[in-house]
C-alpha cells in the first residue's frame, strides 16, 4: 500500500479506467455529491453511497436520480 494519496479526480481517473468507462465529469461528480447528500442527511449515512450504486444499477443519470431523491425526500415530509 502506498503511503502517498492522490486527489479525488485522478483516483477517480484511474479507476474508470480500470472499469472500462470514461471517468466522470465535473457536474456527474456534483450531481452524485448531492444525492449523497440528501440521502445521508434524510437517513443513516450509509444510504449515500448504496444509492449512487443504486442509481447505476437502475441505469438513471445523476442529475435525473437527484431529482427523484428530492422528490421521494419531499413527498415523505421531511
Amino acid at each position: 500500500m502506498s503511503d502517498t494519496t492522490c486527489s479525488a479526480q485522478d483516483w477517480l481517473n484511474g479507476f474508470a479506467h480500470e472499469l472500462g468507462l470514461d471517468a466522470p465529469d465535473g457536474d456527474t461528480i456534483d450531481n452524485l455529491l448531492n444525492l449523497a447528500g440528501v440521502a445521508a442527511h434524510d437517513s443513516e449515512r450509509i444510504a449515500a453511497p448504496i444509492a449512487c450504486w443504486m442509481i447505476g444499477l437502475a441505469g438513471i443519470d445523476p442529475p435525473a436520480a437527484l431529482a427523484l431523491a428530492q422528490k421521494y425526500v419531499s413527498e415523505r415530509g421531511t
